[in-house]
């Protein structure tokens, strides 16, 4: 598990920025206590989701803009490495280049001994698997062999990520959050979800890492089963979906309880939605979400277990637009914390 933030703020992970000192200056002024890596989409495919998690990949070829697997080549070389890999905990191999993560490699040049936390995200591995296709565009997750490989993969990066934060960033405490949008398929009859795989996937990320390990989901999802794979941090689009989630309020309390924490993204990252509140809107937001969630968690633990953040990564913004999306979130976390009136 991870220090209880206590209603502090952070962000989730992507920015406009194209310049990536600009955005990692921009982090940690904003969010000093717990500063996340920003990833930087808008400079190309290679670092937007899945792509960025990429480089690894046995037999991944990008195609039409699309990242495909080429079975014209045989993987199971690859595959066999991999495996073997994970076994020896040797995440070297699997460091983030710089054209897959130009924020990450700018965060590392920096200080970050004194935050609480540093946090930064990778690709969970069912979006992942989903968004991967082989040659007849069938989802890799489809397949048996890629399906097992794709936790032990994303775990030795994940935990290649750990080690560069603590090791060249100096941080106390660390988080890797699992981007994972397409969880809301768990239960789909069109694009359905193996729970099973997915739990299995969940695990093997977990047990490769020293220090937390988080899941994001800024859709709808079958809160319960996320809550029972315990993850550090359980990321939530609070703004749409606090009352669906809150709906598990029994597994979240137990949740809390073991040290959960719940990053509650009750700041709009779409802009044009984020424009038509003000402070005060958003304080009474989050009010009226602990005063439902209250109704079943103790209040104290509730506000310890407690993370504020934008629904989910700024990316369709300007860098000022989302540079006050920011101060938004980190205004509510202080008003929260009655830092500020």
């Amino acid at each position: 598990m991870i220090p209880s933030p206590e209603l502090r703020a952070t962000g989730v992970g992507a920015l406009p920025q194209r310049d990536p000192d600009a955005a990692c200056r921009a982090v940690l002024a904003i969010f000093p206590e717990i500063p996340f890596i920003p990833t930087l989409p808008n400079r190309g495919l290679l670092e937007s989701i899945v792509f960025a998690d990429s480089e690894h990949l046995p037999g991944g070829v990008v195609r039409e803009g699309r990242l495909t697997v080429d079975r014209g080549t045989d993987p199971s070389e690859a595959m066999e490495q991999i495996l073997l890999d994970y076994l020896e905990g040797n995440a070297e191999p699997y460091r983030v280049g710089e054209a897959y993560g130009s924020g990450f490699h700018a965060m590392m040049g920096r200080d970050l001994s004194g935050p609480l936390l540093v946090k930064c995200q990778v690709t969970g591995p069912v979006t992942f698997g989903m968004q991967v296709v082989d040659e007849t565009r069938r989802p890799i997750l489809y397949d048996p062999e890629y399906a097992d490989l794709l936790g032990k993969l994303l775990a030795l990066r994940a935990r290649w990520c750990e080690e560069a934060m603590r090791e060249r960033m100096g941080a106390r405490a660390t988080l890797v959050v699992l981007s994972e949008p397409y969880l809301a398929s768990l239960g789909s009859g069109v694009v359905p979800v193996d729970p099973g795989v997915a739990a299995s996937a969940f695990g093997d990320i977990a047990d490769l890492l020293e220090g937390g390990l988080g899941i994001h989901c800024c859709a709808n999802t079958d809160w319960g089963f996320v809550l029972g794979l315990a993850p550090a941090v359980v990321s939530i689009d609070a703004w749409t979906y606090a009352r669906e989630f809150l709906l598990y309020a029994d597994d979240v309390a137990r949740y809390m309880e073991t040290g959960g924490v719940v990053a509650w993204g009750v700041v709009p990252a779409d802009y044009a939605v984020f424009a038509a509140e003000t402070s005060d809107s958003l304080f009474a937001r989050f009010r009226e979400i602990r005063a439902r969630a209250t109704e079943t968690i103790d209040p104290d633990l509730f506000d310890r277990q407690s993370l504020i953040t934008p629904t989910c990564g700024i990316r369709n913004a300007g860098e000022q637009e989302a540079a006050a999306i920011m101060e938004a979130t980190a205004l509510l976390s202080r008003r929260l914390r009655g830092e500020e009136p």
